[in-house]
């Protein structure tokens, strides 16, 4: 029997920084003028708050992936793709807000981090 992981969201967001690999992960950090903790602390706190798991980053509206990390993923396609992309705005703009960094490359960080985290989730539906 498999152990199940007891915190979901630190499993996704060590998922989403797997997937994103060192090379993005040093792409992110020179867009946001800092080192790799600090770019990797960023897509943590974009996963959480795509998922609705942070209290400390308040969106605007309920998070496009509440209780999605509690539930090991979905099959995803074209329609949750539009819905992350309708909600990076908002999403860009409460990470920006908590984290102090500019909202146009909080922005572009959200921009790619939202396939990657629709690619991790395809996986664990896929049980891969």
């Amino acid at each position: 029997m498999q152990e199940l992981d007891e915190n979901p969201l630190t499993s996704l967001q060590d998922d989403v920084l797997d997937e994103l690999g060192d090379e993005r992960i040093a792409d992110i950090a020179v867009l946001l003028d800092t080192d790799e903790a600090g770019a990797r602390q960023m897509v943590g706190t974009t996963v959480a708050a795509l998922s609705g798991e942070a209290e400390t980053v308040a969106t605007p509206h309920d998070a496009p992936l509440t209780g999605v990390a509690t539930l090991g993923g979905f099959a995803t396609g074209g329609l949750m793709a539009g819905l992350l992309a309708e909600e990076a705005r908002p999403v860009a703009v409460a990470v920006a807000r908590r984290t102090g960094l500019a909202p146009g490359a909080v922005s572009r960080v959200v921009e790619t981090v939202i396939p990657v985290v629709l690619a991790v989730l395809t996986k664990r539906a896929a049980g891969k």
